[in-house]
């Protein structure tokens, strides 16, 4: 039933502004209840050639309200300024409240949050998902190999109802690049991976 309230209020929402309203006032996700303070939606461009998706808010985005806000979003932005990249980014999560412990957000809640994510893709219009970390990869994917696997390819993103279809490319979370450094170059080389496909002339139909 929480689903289907979801995807009825996604649906009725004619913009990002009623549609983050609409997240907000939405009671069918348990980490609502548990503990978080407020919902965090999203933040940068609202016609953004990426459309950046993460695992859920942390201790940090919690407070502000916004995701990837903390040491892990500074980060994350360094990472698209270098690339040039910064102004052309809407980002978001699989969740929009905090999960106890920072724990990874469970299957069913980030499916209860999907139509609103989905519904925010269908206003932005990316050209483009990039899908940071294991658990915003599976989730968007559908798939079960570890991020370690599936970073750095290509794979199709198709929405519930088969109305988007776009192209999506994992790659590793900034706060596992907080602790693991070492993995920076294969973050940077995605980012370049998706740098070339963006800057990549449109195929003549």
């Amino acid at each position: 039933m929480a689903i289907a309230e979801a995807r009825r209020l996604a649906a009725e929402a004619q913009d990002l502004d009623a549609l983050g309203a609409a997240i907000a006032a939405f009671d069918g996700c348990p980490l609502k209840f548990q503990g978080a303070r407020q919902a965090c939606f999203y933040r940068g461009a609202t016609d953004a050639t990426v459309l950046i998706v993460g695992e859920g808010p942390g201790a940090e985005e919690d407070v502000q309200g916004a995701p990837f806000v903390g040491r892990a979003g500074k980060l994350l932005d360094r990472m698209l300024e270098a690339a040039g990249v910064q102004d052309r980014v809407f980002i978001t999560n699989t969740v929009f409240w905090r999960p106890p412990g920072n724990r990874t957000p469970t299957a069913s809640e980030q499916q209860v949050c999907r139509p609103f994510l989905e519904r925010a893709i269908a206003f932005a219009q990316p050209k483009i998902l990039l899908l940071v970390g294991g658990a915003s990869a599976k989730s968007m994917l559908g798939r079960d190999e570890g991020i370690l696997s599936l970073r750095g390819r290509w794979f199709e993103w198709r929405s519930e109802d088969g109305g988007h279809v776009l192209p999506a490319l994992p790659t590793l979370h900034p706060a596992f690049l907080l602790r693991q450094p070492q993995a920076k170059k294969r973050a940077w080389s995605d980012l370049l991976t998706l740098t070339e496909r963006l800057d990549r002339p449109e195929r003549p139909a």
